[in-house]
């Protein structure tokens, strides 16, 4: 299972939300670069982006903090935020980004998610489902549709989506703990691969994930657990690979 950290990128620096709300603003860093690099020297494999100004103005905001993390690490890396067309899909993707998340524009322009995936293939596009009381929220999280995740995920599928990450709004930079039920539901509902996201607390729910690996849970993004040194990120990768001392 993979642990994926998490940068969130406001105004060009590493920022971490509570519940998705601006106004719950932490810094963490000055430079993301610097960020990216820590974790990937710590053994991450995988690195989750957000670019939040994007997510909230509907187009790309902090494309160049992208541009510098992508170029100074190896490992792949993912994004999210505001990428509601295919010219900034093709944009990010030429750019070195690994794979694109795609999340309002599901609701919106469902067609785009359909010709997203013809195009790049299902590796390269991933779905993000950010529920709040098990409803989709779009727009930075902002606003709520009435549809459900499941409804949501299993009309992606149809479309050729195979990979889902999947967050849980309301305890999202909480350290609350994952909403296992829901995570677990998703899985085991649609049949796709899922990336668990919102709460992780510390390695206890690191180990409570593990064991929904066999449904389909393939990773987990943690943020503020790791910035806040509540999770170790070494412990953490041996959990996840079943190497606990």
């Amino acid at each position: 299972m993979l642990i994926i950290p998490a940068i969130d990128l406001r105004n060009g620096k590493c920022v971490r939300l509570v519940e998705g709300k601006i106004e719950n603003e932490t810094i963490y860093s000055d430079d993301p670069v610097e960020m990216a690099r820590k974790w990937e020297g710590l053994g991450a494999q995988f690195m989750h982006l957000v670019d939040l100004d994007g997510a909230f103005a509907g187009k790309p905001q902090n494309d160049e903090a992208v541009r510098s993390i992508v170029r100074a690490v190896s490992i792949p890396t993912e994004l999210g935020g505001g990428i509601r067309d295919m010219e900034t899909i093709s944009y990010y993707l030429e750019m070195g980004v690994s794979r694109i998340i795609l999340g309002t524009v599901a609701i919106s322009n469902p067609k785009l998610v359909e010709d997203a995936v013809s195009r790049f293939g299902a590796d390269q596009i991933v779905l993000g489902i950010d529920a709040k009381d098990g409803m989709v929220a779009i727009h930075g999280w902002d606003s709520t549709v009435t549809k459900t995740s499941v409804e949501l995920a299993l009309e992606m599928k149809e479309l050729g989506v195979k990979r889902i990450i999947y967050t849980d709004i309301k305890r999202d930079g909480t350290l609350k703990g994952p909403n296992i039920h829901s995570t677990l539901e998703m899985a085991v509902e649609t049949g796709l691969r899922i990336i668990a996201s919102g709460g992780i607390s510390g390695p206890e729910d690191i180990r409570v994930l593990k064991e929904l690996e066999p449904a389909g849970v393939e990773g987990v993004i943690t943020g503020k657990a790791l910035y806040d040194g509540r999770l170790d990120l070494g412990e953490a990768l041996r959990i996840s690979m079943g190497q606990e001392r």
